[in-house]
């Protein structure tokens, strides 16, 4: 079984990896940080004109049709330099979900304007703090209105369209999609542990709505939609973790102490191996789920799942570890240490906590065990 990724999918890899490299996005991830977003917006343009928005997105939808292989290499590096943009939201949401459950016709007018990056979307489906599940939907639709709260909603500043997840008059989960900049919608900018990825409170007061495609298995169509993005969010993850490792040892390297390279010391030695460890074992759940999901074939929840919890035990690793072998220059403002710990903990929360991607692990194991 070959998981590399084929010639094509690397060396657009490379050219990911130059370009934010090049334009400095751990510094813009900073000044986003710090209220500034101008310079962020810009490669978020400089990324729609290299066509990275649509490379899933098939040629007839004015996309690239590279397939999940090339989001996923996308999202790794956007990881591994925290770029400050709404990709994760508007591709790996937003587009994922229209691909999923849109009519024709939705498909032709949105997946376009995504692609290009003339809008961007997200996905309003939490109604505060708790686990997600279809119990705690309370959003209403009904006569082609809109009714209710969602927060947290990521990048709901800069979206143009949410698909938000409502319930119907007969109390079916359906999926709707809005344009935010309808009547009746408020946005209301959320304070979070990561400042560069913005949050927002929606409130939906008879906003105009149009189910996404059939309403038949709501919320199936919702859990599917989860499972692809756990996949390409591990690798977005990964991408974090394996800067942290990096970081990590080229400071443990320049760092004297006592007259040796810190390094050299066996705690020191112990951090670093127990991340290159946990991140290994993240980066082969992560490639089995990408094959997975660009086969069609396996188990798409199962293979989601393991690559979402190891993922997340390998980024909080990573990135608690770094401050740790930074010492007391880790824990300050000035170092870059916390802008990974900071992002580890948004993505870790984003799709629902591991606590409840455990949970979907023993159940489904539990489904095939049981035959």
């Amino acid at each position: 079984m070959n998981f590399e990724f084929s010639e094509d999918v690397l060396a657009l890899r490379d050219q990911a990896r130059r370009l934010l490299r090049e334009r400095s996005s751990l510094r813009l991830a900073r000044q986003a940080l710090e209220g500034d977003a101008a310079d962020a917006a810009g490669l978020w343009r400089e990324i729609a004109r290299l066509g990275w928005l649509g490379a899933a997105v098939p040629e007839e939808y004015g996309g690239a049709g590279l397939g999940y292989e090339a989001l996923c290499v996308i999202a790794e590096e956007l990881g591994r330099e925290l770029a400050p943009v709404p990709f994760s939201s508007s591709v790996v949401l937003a587009t994922e979900a229209l691909l999923l459950m849109g009519s024709e016709a939705q498909k032709q007018t949105w997946l376009p304007r995504l692609a290009d990056g003339s809008v961007i979307g997200t996905l309003a489906l939490a109604e505060g703090p708790g686990r997600i599940g279809r119990a705690m939907i309370a959003a209403d639709f009904a006569a082609g209105e809109l009714r209710g709260s969602k927060w947290p909603v990521p990048d709901a500043a800069e979206a143009g369209i949410a698909i938000v997840i409502a319930r119907d008059a007969a109390g079916r989960i359906l999926p709707c999609l809005v344009e935010l900049a309808s009547p009746g919608v408020t946005r209301q900018p959320l304070e979070t542990v990561d400042g560069s990825r913005g949050q927002a409170r929606v409130v939906f007061d008879g906003v105009t709505a149009e189910p996404l495609g059939s309403v038949e298995d709501g919320w199936e169509k919702v859990l599917s939609l989860l499972d692809r993005a756990a996949i390409l969010t591990a690798f977005e993850q990964i991408g974090g973790a394996s800067a942290c490792l990096q970081m990590a040892t080229d400071f443990a390297r320049e760092r004297h102490a006592f007259g040796r390279p810190i390094g050299s010391y066996q705690a020191i030695k112990h951090k670093l191996a127990d991340i290159f460890i946990a991140n290994e074992l993240a980066r082969s759940n992560a490639y089995f789920g990408a094959l997975t999901l660009s086969s069609s074939t396996g188990d798409l929840p199962l293979a989601a799942a393991a690559a979402r919890i190891s993922a997340i035990d390998a980024y909080a690793l990573a990135s608690r570890e770094n401050i740790q072998t930074h010492g007391g220059m880790g824990f300050t403002w000035e170092a870059d240490c916390h802008l990974f710990y900071r992002r580890a903990k948004l993505l870790a929360l984003g799709l629902g906590s591991a606590p409840y991607w455990k949970e979907r692990l023993v159940a489904r194991l539990e489904r095939r065990n049981l035959g």
